[in-house]
């Protein structure tokens, strides 16, 4: 039964000085705000109010708590300390002479309401600080500290190679929960980490083929990371097909990690479907040349295009500006067989383009 408030009073109080009987500051203003009905409501689903043995005070237990939270101390000094001080006692509105609760009762009292109770006091008291202008809601300062730390900025290659070891991992836990059990998967995580490797190496010789080294090394990553999701897909139909028959047990965790792998599967198929994206504009596949809306730049003639070899820092390129229409580019490979057989003049000049006819 539900005791929100102690009624008994005692004769003690009438005989002891008004000085005796004064509360601190603080505690004056806590005990004022205390008295708010809205603390009580919480404590309402947790007692029935006519039937069973009477609580201890809501009044008095909310009151030991603000003392212990506020001094850090434990349930047995807790009881101690009120039961060696008046204005404490008065605080907790425990009538002077009268028995101070048990800390055994305070403990049961305090796992009886759980942790829900006392989110809905902190928030009853947010509330009611926030009505009486003690507390601004709309802004919130934060103290941090910056450290300085290595920034690791994710690449396709990189992103990949988790997405393989992401699924290879969850296959195998799918596997082990009773899913899937006779579908056999490769597991790719240590070829997605040894061509990581190889673009690592690639990088530090810092020659003119990294960029060639990252675009192929990416594209291999890119075909194991789509072996390993066909794998996952199997792994998923045959754990759905033994949910369906009822062969797996028990079956809550394993429709668990079966929806965790369909997300995972969706994920990587997005970092694949972005990573192909990339590729495709990014460097030819294996071919002479690529598409792309461009247009020679004017006042540049084709015979002063081609003026002989050149290095890579000299040789005239012609900038591009998008137009409406797309045409074919040859790429520098493709130049660079058509440049040597064209036949040079004997007077030295430039050779013609329209000579040659390619092979």
């Amino acid at each position: 039964m539900l005791r929100t408030t102690n009624a008994q009073r005692s004769l003690w109080e009438a005989i002891l000085p008004g000085e005796a009987l004064g509360l601190p500051a603080e505690l004056t203003g806590v005990d004022r705000l205390l008295d708010d009905p809205v603390f009580i409501e919480p404590f309402r689903a947790h007692f029935d109010p006519i039937i069973g043995r009477p609580s201890i005070p809501i009044e008095t237990y909310l009151r030991l708590m603000f003392l212990k939270f506020r001094y850090r101390l434990g349930y047995e000094l807790l009881c101690r300390e009120v039961a060696d001080s008046i204005s404490w006692q008065r605080f907790c509105r425990i009538p002077l002479g009268g028995r101070v609760p048990h800390p055994t009762t305070l403990v049961k009292l305090t796992r009886r309401v759980g942790e829900q109770t006392v989110e809905a006091l902190n928030q009853a008291l947010l509330h009611r600080a926030a009505e009486h202008k003690l507390l601004r809601t709309h802004k919130l300062r934060a103290d941090t500290t910056v450290i300085a730390a290595k920034v690791a900025y994710p690449t396709d290659l990189g992103l990949l190679a988790r997405a393989v070891d992401k699924l290879a991992t969850t296959a195998k836990r799918v596997q082990a929960a009773g899913g899937a059990t006779r579908t056999r998967v490769r597991d790719r995580r240590r070829a997605a980490r040894r061509r990581a490797h190889e673009v690592a190496r690639a990088m530090r010789s810092r020659t003119g083929q990294a960029r060639q080294v990252v675009f192929e090394v990416t594209r291999q990553v890119a075909r194991l990371a789509e072996a390993q999701l066909a794998d996952a897909r199997r792994v998923v139909a045959g754990a759905r097909r033994a949910l369906a028959r009822g062969r797996a047990r028990p079956t809550g965790r394993l429709r668990a990690l079966v929806d965790e792998f369909q997300t995972t599967i969706q994920r990587s198929q997005r970092l694949l479907d972005q990573a192909h994206t990339r590729l495709a504009g990014g460097m030819p596949e294996g071919r002479a040349g690529w598409s792309a809306c461009t247009t020679r730049t004017p006042g540049r003639s084709a015979r002063a295009g081609w003026a002989g070899r050149s290095s890579s820092a000299t040789r005239p390129r012609s900038s591009t500006t998008p137009t409406g229409s797309c045409s074919t580019t040859k790429s520098w490979s493709a130049t660079r067989r058509m440049r040597r057989c064209w036949p040079r003049p004997s007077d030295g000049s430039s050779p013609a383009p329209e000579r040659c006819h390619g092979r």
